[in-house]
């Protein structure tokens, strides 16, 4: 049976704070811990009033710090927006306060648009392009390799395990090629993931850090003791990606009674679409919602992705997730 995590961007309601949310990842990441998580993912993101992820290894920190066992990683960091060697100092000092506990996804995306990907690298002569060199380079830097001529202190001989993450064909590619585990952002990019599945595990090649291949998927749940109040939890979720689409993101919304009914036929239709890989409902809807991903891909890890507005929805969610897991 698949591993079970969860991914916290960290959202911002209308009526929160920043201190708020910040308060709330930490209680939820022990919630997940004493329900049995394997691991508690935070993403990066830029100039996002409704995120309050973006300096992610300081996030990690603080929800280290309210945890004991769970293994904490960055889902991911948007390495295009650092300098390897920066990532490794700040990965080699979460790794030296939890040790054992800390993996690095990377991801090739700027997590933002043009602009704040400017601001937050002064220019843009480091970008996508760069990134299987940026990777490896950052390998490099936590194995502690003598041919950098420098040392990432902390980082260097930590070795914290790095993951690939991507929504197209070219992580999984990466991944195999380098050896690493992949994740799949299949809870909101759903269309490429049967065939980058499939092509990370047809090319993988064993490295040192992991001799088969390891990948995880995520798929958003949306869970309740009623059906009528799991939709009903999940529109402030879709209230969110039609603003992303649009481009009037913002801080996260109450829910909304018929929200997706409301919505012209072509808008409900991207909406299907884009949420895919989800479940909503009870925990037994959730189960066989599960049942069906893991069916399908095979996958060594399904991250649970729930943005519920009330954070006590938010954790009997995530209690009824575990629940639906352990039915399987």
């Amino acid at each position: 049976m698949p591993k079970l995590s969860f991914l916290d961007l960290v959202p911002v309601t209308d009526s929160g704070t920043i201190a708020q949310s910040l308060a709330n990842a930490a209680d939820l990441a022990r919630h997940a811990e004493a329900l049995g998580y394997h691991r508690y993912w935070v993403a990066e993101h830029h100039g996002m009033t409704g995120i309050a992820s973006a300096a992610t290894a300081v996030v990690l920190a603080h929800i280290g710090h309210a945890t004991e066992h769970i293994r904490i990683g960055a889902g991911g960091i948007m390495l295009p927006n650092h300098a390897p060697m920066v990532i490794a100092e700040q990965f080699g000092t979460l790794e030296a306060l939890f040790p054992g506990r800390v993996d690095l996804g990377l991801g090739r995306a700027p997590g933002s648009d043009q602009r704040v990907a400017q601001a937050l690298r002064r220019n843009l002569a480091s970008d996508e392009r760069q990134f299987p060199q940026d990777v490896l380079e950052l390998q490099a830097f936590l194995a502690g390799d003598e041919r950098l001529g420098i040392r990432a202190v902390p980082g260097e001989g930590s070795r914290v395990p790095l993951w690939i993450l991507g929504s197209s064909l070219f992580g999984a590619q990466l991944a195999a090629m380098l050896g690493l585990p992949y994740a799949f952002a299949s809870h909101f990019a759903p269309d490429a993931l049967d065939e980058a599945l499939d092509i990370y595990r047809r090319q993988f090649k064993p490295s040192a850090q992991l001799s088969a291949p390891c990948a995880a998927a995520a798929f958003n749940v949306f869970a309740a003791d009623t059906r009528e109040e799991a939709e009903l939890l999940a529109s402030s979720q879709q209230q969110a990606f039609v603003a992303l689409r649009t481009g009037n993101p913002g801080k996260m919304k109450p829910p909304v009674e018929g929200y997706k009914d409301s919505l012209p036929p072509n808008a409900r239709a991207i909406l299907d679409h884009v949420l895919q890989c989800s479940a909503v409902g009870t925990a037994g809807d959730v189960a066989d919602g599960l049942e069906a991903f893991i069916a399908r891909t095979g996958v060594d890890e399904v991250i649970v992705a729930s943005s519920i507005y009330d954070h006590e929805a938010r954790r009997h969610s995530l209690a009824l997730a575990m629940e639906a897991m352990k039915r399987l």
